[in-house]
């Protein structure tokens, strides 16, 4: 199943995320490594949240990413919503599913 993770972050996010970027973004290749993390990135003008698309097998390995990651951790997240996604059609999906 497909999941998107939707943060919304705090004002200054550019310059507050830079000691915590690193570590972020190596809990993010490494879901991508294990194929769990499809895509994501920042919002631009404003860089005001954020949007990471994600393929599970339950929406709990969402919320253990979301309690893993070094941006929560450092407040530099408000607010997180994590939305099931019914992808119907696009070229990433696997012969056979869609419509």
């Amino acid at each position: 199943m497909y999941c998107i993770l939707f943060y919304d972050y705090v004002e200054g996010i550019v310059e507050k995320r830079a000691p915590h970027r690193a570590a972020h973004l190596a809990l993010a290749k490494q879901w991508v490594a294990e194929g769990r993390l499809q895509l994501g990135g920042a919002f631009a003008d404003p860089a005001d949240g954020a949007a990471l698309v994600f393929r599970v097998d339950d929406p709990a390995e969402v919320r253990d990413f979301v309690a893993r990651d070094p941006y929560m951790a450092a407040g530099l997240v408000t607010a997180h919503r994590i939305r099931p996604w019914t992808v119907v059609i696009g070229a990433a999906l696997p012969e056979g599913e869609g419509v």
